[in-house]
């Protein structure tokens, strides 16, 4: 527990706390490997030829899909535990890039309602599931100042992210940046398992 009574700064005090530390460990390490929204709609539009007029519409498919998802998952996280639905989340969205990458444009419809599914489960699974694992981690006189700082390290990994997706682009192109994305969150899904052990509620 985080001894409150000393004078300490709070991140430093934060993050003694072994679970809490990591927890925000895990969350950073899957922040690095989650390509952004954008990427996520750009290789939709790409794959299926989408009209551009059309481009705005695709984030209201990820929003239907986590309205719908998100109480459900919810409820099964207090049951299963955070970090089974908190992977699976991730889980969902490595579904989503293997869809984006194996499943052929004659696909259209099917693949772009299952990609947009997907990924409001991913958001369902992970958003307020982190927030409630965390919650109980932290003393209430910091308990604010701890979720700013998970949240913090997992924007500033997710922004990571999105600029070295955005150079992988550039570079090598649509195929390989997202069999890379692909490969990298399986692996990182495998080190985080064990990681995040005792974050259950």
């Amino acid at each position: 527990r985080v001894d409150t009574k000393r004078k300490i700064t709070p991140w430093r005090g934060l993050l003694r706390a072994g679970p809490f530390r990591r927890l925000c460990a895990g969350t950073l390490l899957l922040g690095l490997v989650t390509v952004s929204d954008s990427f996520i709609y750009l290789l939709l539009q790409r794959r299926l030829d989408i009209p551009l007029h059309y481009f705005p519409l695709l984030p209201i498919g990820t929003a239907a899909s986590f309205l719908v998802l998100a109480v459900p998952l919810g409820r099964f996280a207090d049951r299963a535990g955070a970090r089974t639905v908190f992977l699976g989340g991730h889980v969902a969205l490595l579904a989503g890039y293997l869809l984006l990458l194996l499943w052929p444009p004659a696909a259209g419809v099917l693949l772009l309602c299952a990609v947009l599914v997907l990924h409001g489960a991913f958001y369902a699974a992970t958003d307020g599931v982190l927030m409630a694992a965390a919650a109980p981690m932290l003393p209430a006189a910091l308990r604010t100042s701890g979720l700013a700082l998970l949240q913090s390290a997992q924007a500033l990994a997710r922004l990571a992210s999105s600029v070295l997706v955005g150079a992988a682009w550039t570079v090598w192109g649509v195929r390989p940046t997202v069999a890379g994305a692909a490969i990298a969150l399986a692996v990182t899904l495998g080190v985080a398992w064990p990681l995040l052990r005792g974050v259950n509620r």
